[in-house]
């Protein structure tokens, strides 16, 4: 009951300030921890685990999120495509949906960063090869004859 509350105090506060960032995407937020834990009225600790999660996102660079303390500088400069795609992946329909991104991204970038996404989850199997089949080897035997034999 405590971890759900937890979570889900987490994901209003994670939607807060993703809320901020998006309304001024180009803007780039420099601070400690700490600072921009009251900034964004939140806690080190979540403010750390926002930034775990933010981190793929960044323009070329990454927070030491594991060397991480309350006087650490960091920087977040989002890379809107790259962090739409990541909240799709991570299936964060709460945050890919935010109308903040109809400013950032058009609709068709939105559909083409989805779509690409959900394809690279998906496996394609190449065609099934028969018992009688040739054998694709080259041999000119039969598959059940040649590399099928153990199969």
């Amino acid at each position: 009951k405590a971890r759900e509350e937890l979570w889900s105090n987490y994901f209003v506060v994670e939607k807060g300030i993703y809320e901020q960032i998006l309304s001024a995407p180009e803007a780039v937020v420099e601070g400690t921890v700490k600072e921009l834990a009251e900034k964004y009225g939140t806690d080190i600790q979540t403010m750390t685990g926002f930034l775990d999660g933010i981190n793929e996102s960044l323009k070329g660079y990454e927070n030491p999120i594991d060397t991480m303390d309350e006087n650490t500088s960091v920087k977040i400069e989002i890379d809107p495509e790259k962090l739409y795609y990541n909240m799709v992946e991570a299936k964060a329909e709460w945050l890919y949906g935010l109308p903040q991104w109809d400013s950032i991204l058009t609709e068709e970038k939105k559909k083409e960063l989805y779509k690409k996404q959900k394809a690279s989850g998906t496996i394609v199997k190449g065609p099934k090869i028969g018992r009688n089949d040739p054998c694709p080897c080259g041999s000119g035997k039969k598959y059940k004859k040649c590399c099928g034999k153990n199969a």
